[in-house]
């Protein structure tokens, strides 16, 4: 037959009808893939939660057909699907069709990974890229009658954690598989995927279309001979080759998998094992594949829970299949990770890459954190990591990053190279609208030939499918999009860096104007993550002393148990508060369970060093410990008797609790007004602040007429990430004051107010102590609102340009006014354990012991202390609250107030410590550690990794040059400075004055000093 084909093509290229048949051919091409030629047999074990393969049918157990359901959301079974090859099978490739509504990790006879199930269903964006994955190869030349017993360990939820199809099964089937209609399906989906990519009046698009045409006219049916012809009108076309393209695709396969968010943690290392063992099959069929996967605690879990699979990952990192990625122990939030945190994060995690694979990982991937702190390239350098990879600062909702490529610099002036995926995801679908996508929104694509593309199913895991893999294999050199390899992300990054010199810098941190309510949800876990960081702060420095003083062992494999469950919860989607209720329920039961254990190791530990401290002079003695690196003079209470106390830095004092000092308090105070030596407070009828009156300064703080420390509650029907920038005009109310009681204790006079609003109560003790300017608001809370958020906020007579947040090490400024969009998307901001505002000669500091977000908006400073959004947890943040905020005015600017010194004060009171009348070999007080300059902070001391040495960190925390001078009462000999691995830098030499550091402006320094 003759076929005219200027007129065809005249017609299709004007008739969008015609396109919509061509995009509709698609799914006809799919469905003759498969021919279903039987149904299996299913019985599935039902449990609650998982359990071995050894007792696997230990559940309840049901008998399954299509269209019935086999559990609720996260419940598990055992499947066993069994069935017979059919004779219209014989000699064909057969395969197995299954979707349960869930995933489901198969197994071989011994009960090892053997592959993965997911359903066709799932909530998965589908424009990344299929989620589903619902074949199971069998044979590829089936035997009549040839028996088929396959066995399952499922779950109930889909990738993202939802229960679809009311938890039934959709189908199990025995099928045959058309591989030439497969790779027909897969040259077509290419072609016109590019074809959409394309300028209609371009050849290439002419070209294309009409092979496409030709195709389509081609298949009125399927048959062997109309496949091969449809294939052969499109190989010439996907045979065409670029030129010189002038830019390179680097192709990664990854799966980012969150270790919890809309799934529990006992999900995710099913996830792991499904996702993983699914990567080793698809390595089988594709040989060019290779894949990357970062966070060293899902790779232990492997190992704890599936050491077959575990052994087969370390053949292919060995065969420089599979990549090691990310150096850190997980991927944590950054917004309320402490510096020490970040370091340990880097700690276990390379030394785990190190011990178990002989690998040094020198890249940090953080794809999905909600914004980075400006100190993370200081601390990745002291780690010896150099390049740094997201996708997440694409999301921000206000302004359009201005790079993809650039050097990022700390605060110390550290650098390292970043890139972020020009796509703006770590799902490609690896089709050839990504690949166009990357290219044109890359904005630095003039200084570069190199983008990075990450593709796969993540987030809840199962990576690469077939359909990813069959993409890549057409698109290595393909006419029309940049050409595509597939290799490792070091090296893309090592060509990346070959053009360092032509990239533009950032400065500081990268806010993403988006997920900001992440900062409050779930106040719970921030408060126990503070404290846990605060606490081993502490286990470390007293274990350390008891071992060099007593020679005790010290318990370094209960520490690092700590660390790294604590490390764990930092992962960003538990910290943040981002993740199903029974995810925080989980970990609040385990941050208890650590505490408790933290505290106990704590305890033993004063215990065994009081019996080194002489208290013989003592009449009842106790021992008043300071854990701060600078001398306190502090008021304690031990058993209803009041002394104020003088502490040496890194110390110990003991106290003799008989003395009761007498304290003068000719303050009363009265709900009206609260007043000390160095303050007077003023308050309305209704308790709220109306005045703040310095004393020595002779200044009043406080605009005329402005009512302050009101508990307001504002509507936020946002979810746990984002609540509206506008929440200030949905005020709802505030919690109205029911009763007001005073407090008169030692030095200590406060008011104490009960509030209501809706059904929940406030308890709040406003206090000042005696010869201090700090006002602590000491807060319980009953929690019962929903689509609600607490704040309480401050107005001064202070104006300042920028307000000054504490981050890890350090300190960063922020504008108080919105003049261009960069800062008008700062509606809020994140500060850990203070925020201040100050003109050159006075300021205001809003201190806290366990918030995160705030609003620094011209002469205000607002503390976000709850939310209750509904999704993904309705119950957040519900129930009982108690943590502590204050206010700290100060002569000069922050740092001439001592407000960091302040702050620490805050969060690390003196510990005290039960003794006894004894002669020791310590004195009754003890400098451990004294540092000359109070611009250099010591933030750790540890005993080394290997064990042989004494481990001291500081941090410049001024922002300024500086020398300091450490003296020790460690006998300091071969002290070396390293890095924060420590990996030794230089040899230092001590003098009788102590170790003499010099620091650049918010430099962390390490140094180790060898154990006798």
């Amino acid at each position: 037959m003759r076929v005219h084909h200027r007129k065809v093509k005249a017609f299709f290229s004007q008739t969008l009808g015609t396109l919509t048949d061509l995009h509709k051919l698609t799914d006809k091409i799919k469905s003759n893939i498969y021919n279903t030629v039987g149904e299996l047999e299913v019985t599935a074990y039902n449990t609650s939660e998982p359990v071995p393969f050894e007792q696997r049918t230990s559940g309840d157990r049901l008998s399954l057909k299509p269209g019935q359901q086999w559990g609720q959301l996260f419940d598990c079974a055992w499947f066993n699907f069994k069935g017979k090859i059919p004779a219209e099978a014989a000699g064909k490739n057969v395969v197995l069709l299954i979707d349960l509504s869930g995933e489901a990790l198969l197994v071989d006879e011994q009960g090892n990974p053997a592959g993965i199930l997911t359903t066709g269903s799932s909530i998965f964006e589908t424009s990344l890229g299929d989620p589903g994955k619902t074949v199971v190869p069998i044979t590829p030349t089936g035997q009549e009658g040839a028996p088929i017993d396959i066995w399952a360990d499922a779950g109930n939820n889909d990738l993202l954690g939802a229960f679809q199809n009311n938890g039934t099964l959709q189908f199990a089937n025995i099928a045959t598989k058309n591989e030439e209609v497969e790779q027909l399906y897969y040259d077509y989906v290419v072609l016109l995927d590019l074809l959409d990519q394309l300028d209609e009046r371009s050849v290439r698009y002419q070209k294309i279309l009409y092979a496409l045409h030709k195709t389509m006219i081609e298949l009125v049916d399927f048959s062997d001979e109309r496949v091969s012809k449809a294939r052969a009108h499109l190989a010439p076309e996907l045979d065409r080759k670029n030129g010189d393209y002038g830019m390179q695709v680097t192709a990664i396969g990854h799966s980012h998998i969150d270790l919890a968010w809309l799934w529990p943690i006992r999900e995710t290392i099913r996830k792991g094992a499904r996702t993983f063992s699914h990567v080793l099959r698809m390595m089988e069929r594709y040989p060019d594949y290779k894949f990357g996967a970062t966070q060293p605690q899902l790779y232990q879990w492997m190992k704890m829970h599936y050491p077959e699979l575990y052994g087969k990952i370390k053949e292919k990192v060995a065969a420089g299949r599979w990549e090691l990625l990310g150096g850190m122990w997980i991927e944590p939030d950054s917004n309320a990770v402490g510096g020490e945190s970040f370091i340990r994060q880097f700690l276990y995690g390379k030394k785990f890459f190190k011990e178990e694979f002989g690998k040094n990982i020198n890249n940090l991937i953080m794809p999905d954190t909600f914004g980075y702190s400006a100190q993370i390239p200081q601390i990745m350098k002291g780690c010896g990591v150099e390049y740094f990879v997201t996708t997440k600062i694409s999301w921000d909702l206000y302004n359009k990053f201005p790079h993809d490529t650039f050097l990022w610099k700390a605060l110390d002036g550290s650098e390292v190279l970043a890139h972020m995926p020009p796509e703006g995801t770590y799902n490609s679908s690896a089709a050839p609208r990504a690949i166009k996508k990357a290219e044109q929104l890359y904005e630095d694509k003039a200084t570069t030939e190199h983008l990075l593309l990450m593709y796969g199913i993540g987030d809840g895991g199962g990576g690469p499918s077939v359909d990813h893999h069959e993409f890549l294999k057409r698109e290595k050199n393909l006419a029309g999009i940049a050409p595509v390899t597939q290799r490792t992300v070091k090296e893309f990054l090592d060509d990346l860096n070959k053009n360092r010199h032509l990239y533009e810098s950032w400065v500081g941190e990268l806010y993403l104007g988006f997920h900001q309510g992440t900062y409050t949800s779930q106040a719970k876990n921030k408060w126990y993550n503070r404290k846990m960081e605060i606490n081993l702060r502490h286990a470390e420095f007293l274990s350390s002393l008891d071992r060099v003083i007593g020679g005790t062992n010290y318990p370094k494999a209960q520490l690092d148990e700590l660390w790294q469950e604590t490390l764990l919860y930092q992962f960003h989607d538990i910290l943040p508060g981002s993740s199903i209720q029974r995810v925080h329920k989980e970990s609040l039961e385990r941050y208890e369970s650590m505490s408790h254990e933290v505290h106990t190791l704590q305890t033993a530990t004063l215990e065994r060093l009081s019996g080194h401290i002489t208290t013989d002079d003592i009449q009842k003695p106790v021992i008043a410990w300071n854990t701060l690196p600078w001398e306190r003079d502090t008021w304690i209470q031990v058993k209803d008797h009041w002394q104020k106390v003088h502490v040496p830095s890194m110390g110990y004092k003991v106290v003799d609790t008989a003395v009761n000092e007498t304290v003068e308090q000719p303050f009363t105070p009265s709900s009206s007004v609260l007043e000390n030596d160095m303050l007077k407070i003023k308050f309305d009828n209704n308790g709220l602040i109306i005045s703040i009156y310095d004393k020595a300064s002779d200044r009043q703080l406080m605009p005329d007429q402005q009512a302050n420390n009101e508990l307001a509650v504002y509507a936020d029907e946002g979810d746990a990430w984002d609540f509206t920038p506008d929440y200030k005009m949905q005020k709802i109310g505030s919690f109205e004051m029911e009763s007001c009681e005073t407090l008169v204790d030692g030095p200590l006079t406060a008011v104490i107010q009960k509030r209501l609003f809706g059904d929940s109560t406030i308890t709040q003790r406003i206090q000042l102590t005696q010869g201090s300017k700090r006002i602590d608001f000491i807060t319980f809370v009953d929690w019962q609102e929903r689509e609600k958020m607490l704040r309480s906020s401050f107005t001064f007579n202070i104006r300042a340009a920028e307000s000054v947040s504490e981050i890890q090490f350090g300190h960063v400024k922020r504008k108080t006014h919105t003049n261009t969009s960069w800062e008008d998307a700062q509606y809020e901001i994140s500060a850990h354990k203070w925020i201040d505002i100050s003109q050159p000669d006075y300021g205001i500091a809003l201190l806290n012991d366990s918030k995160y977000g705030h609003d620094a908006a011209e002469n205000l400073l607002d503390i976000n202390l709850l939310r209750s959004p509904k999704w993904p947890d309705p119950e957040t943040d519900k129930g009982h609250h108690y943590f502590t905020y204050a206010l700290f005015p100060h002569q000069g600017n922050h740092l001439e107030g001592s407000v960091i010194q302040e702050a620490y004060a805050l969060n690390m009171p003196l510990i005290m410590a039960e003794s006894s009348a004894r002669q020791g070999k310590l004195p009754s007080t003890q400098s451990f550690v004294a540092i000359d300059v109070e611009n250099v902070i010591l933030e750790t001391i540890k005993i080394s990794e290997d064990g042989n040495s004494i481990v001291l960190r500081f941090y410049e925390a001024y922002g300024m040059s500086s020398k300091a001078t450490i003296k020790t009462a460690f006998a300091a000999k071969n002290i070396v400075e390293t890095n924060m691995l420590e990996e030794k830098i230089a040899d230092l030499e001590a003098t009788d004055n102590g170790i003499t550091l010099s620091f650049s402006p918010f430099q962390v320094k390490t140094i180790c000093m060898a154990l006798s």
